[in-house]
């Protein structure tokens, strides 16, 4: 469990909020608009009224007693920066900002966030490459280079093993855990067998795993 502190109540914040809480963290919310802290009081630990750009409101939340501050202003790139500038004065542990372009992430990451987080630009591109691709169900990029897809078992792979297909060697491609109904295999063994409603986890080059699935026709629908 961790306290965190989350700065703007969009859309996105408040979904980060919600999360947050779900998964059993200390969660305090700030924003200007008292109608959304009431909306939002009952679902969070702690929930207040304020203009975080003004230095006496940050320095009343006591943000150095946080191991995460969030800062997912939306209407305002100027608020962003201060607030993030102003949260490292105040001794934040670690400040996630939220940014929209490249620009604005350079101007964060240069006054005091640690890392910037753009939900709008990953989800389209999460978006755009598995619409794009044939045989994608899930991606999640994790390097430029190197991302994680869920794919479903080639057809020509049931009844085999992953020794027999030689998967790594001839496709470039780990599996990672293999899901098939409420069963799931992590890290299978070379001597699994493929069953014909398996789902792969696999981990590979971008450009290698989505050459590999559009050449690859016999996917179970």
């Amino acid at each position: 469990m961790k306290s965190i502190l989350i700065i703007g109540m969009g859309a996105f914040g408040r979904h980060l909020a919600l999360k947050m809480s779900e998964l059993n963290n200390d969660v305090m919310i700030v924003d200007k608009d008292a109608a959304v802290i009431d909306e939002m009081a009952s679902l969070v630990t702690d929930a207040q009224i304020g203009d975080c750009t003004k230095e006496d409101v940050l320095r009343s939340l006591g943000v150095s007693n946080f191991d995460i501050c969030f800062v997912t202003i939306g209407d305002t790139f100027q608020s962003s920066l201060e607030i993030t500038s102003l949260l490292k004065d105040l001794g934040a542990k670690y400040v996630i900002s939220k940014s929209s372009r490249d620009i604005q992430a350079k101007f964060l990451l240069r006054n005091g966030a640690d890392e910037v987080v753009y939900p709008d630009k990953d989800m389209a591109e999460k978006l755009a490459i598995r619409c794009s691709a044939n045989n994608v169900l899930d991606y999640f990029s994790i390097t430029d280079e190197y991302s994680i897809f869920e794919i479903p078992v080639i057809e020509d792979w049931t009844d085999c093993s992953i020794e027999q297909i030689d998967v790594r060697k001839k496709y470039h491609i780990n599996i990672l855990l293999i899901k098939n109904g409420s069963s799931l295999v992590t890290m299978p063994k070379a001597d699994y067998i493929f069953k014909e409603d398996d789902r792969l986890i696999i981990i590979g080059r971008t450009e290698e795993v989505l050459k590999f699935t559009d050449n690859i026709k016999t996917f179970i629908s």
